[in-house]
């Protein structure tokens, strides 16, 4: 009992609490806005934000570089080169065309509009344009290649595309084909089909027409011999099977002697002979 009065006296005094305390929390630091912008910036990663500023400031000096050096070795145009086999396009008149390039600058002149001047021209089907250093450019072009006449003064290309030339008897001795602009594939498809097998049997393919009423009319020839074959407006591919069979068999040894041959019958053709002497006859 004496020994645990005696340690308890020894216990130290508690410290004297100030008067109208409530609570023992340690007092709150003051707040200091300048600390906090020195710790947000000290948090900031400057070395990738070095990085960044001088890849933008590189960005920003590249053009400019680029731009001084290309003026510093920019030239004018001093010629026009046309590349490509030429036969119904006049290079003399598109080299004409061309020099109004002549004396512009090298580097600055758009060769999209370039090349869209000269695919103006009917004959060109495509056409490429690069710069040729120092200061010369080079336009090679792609002329079309005629199929077909078309109606009057149009051409057919072998593409498929339809163009009016000012020359089109440039393009030479060609099938003559005709009928109403919105069926030109129709027609095409058909002289196609029939000239193919025309030429396998020794048969010259002249040219195809489709009349406004629907009516088809085949033109065959070999030389200067030229058949008007009538195929009508129904059955018109079993009507000309028939026709290749009645004249293999009946009619090609004298065929110089045929104008017209009537298809349009059920069994036979009909036929019209150049001379007078010589009757029509009927062949099934």
């Amino acid at each position: 009992m004496l020994d645990l009065m005696h340690l308890r006296m020894r216990q130290p005094p508690e410290p004297p609490r100030r008067r109208g305390a409530t609570s023992t929390e340690p007092e709150r630091e003051r707040f200091n806005p300048l600390l906090v912008i020195l710790g947000w910036l000290g948090a900031l990663p400057w070395l990738q934000l070095s990085l960044g500023a001088g890849v933008l400031v590189l960005a920003g000096l590249v053009p400019w570089g680029t731009g001084a050096a290309l003026n510093a070795l920019d030239r004018q145009i001093a010629d026009v080169e046309i590349k490509g086999e030429l036969k119904g396009l006049d290079r003399q008149k598109l080299a004409m065309e061309l020099r109004s390039l002549v004396g512009r600058s090298f580097f600055a002149t758009d060769l999209e509009d370039v090349k869209r001047l000269v695919e103006r021209e009917p004959w060109v089907e495509s056409a490429a344009v690069r710069r040729v250093w120092p200061d010369r450019l080079a336009v090679e072009v792609r002329e079309e290649r005629p199929l077909a006449y078309w109606n009057q003064g149009q051409i057919i290309g072998r593409s498929g595309h339809l163009f009016e030339p000012v020359n089109s008897q440039a393009a030479g001795a060609l099938p003559h084909l005709a009928g109403p602009d919105d069926r030109v594939e129709e027609v095409l498809a058909l002289a196609r089909s029939m000239a193919n097998e025309l030429h396998e049997t020794g048969i010259g393919f002249n040219g195809l027409t489709l009349e406004k009423r629907g009516a088809w009319t085949l033109h065959i020839g070999n030389g200067g011999n030229g058949i008007e074959v009538a195929l009508g407006r129904d059955q018109v591919e079993n009507r000309f099977e028939r026709f290749l069979t009645v004249y293999q068999q009946r009619l090609a040894a004298r065929a110089d002697e045929v104008e017209r041959i009537d298809a349009r019958y059920t069994n036979g053709v009909a036929v019209r002979w150049k001379t007078l002497e010589k009757a029509p006859e009927k062949n099934s």
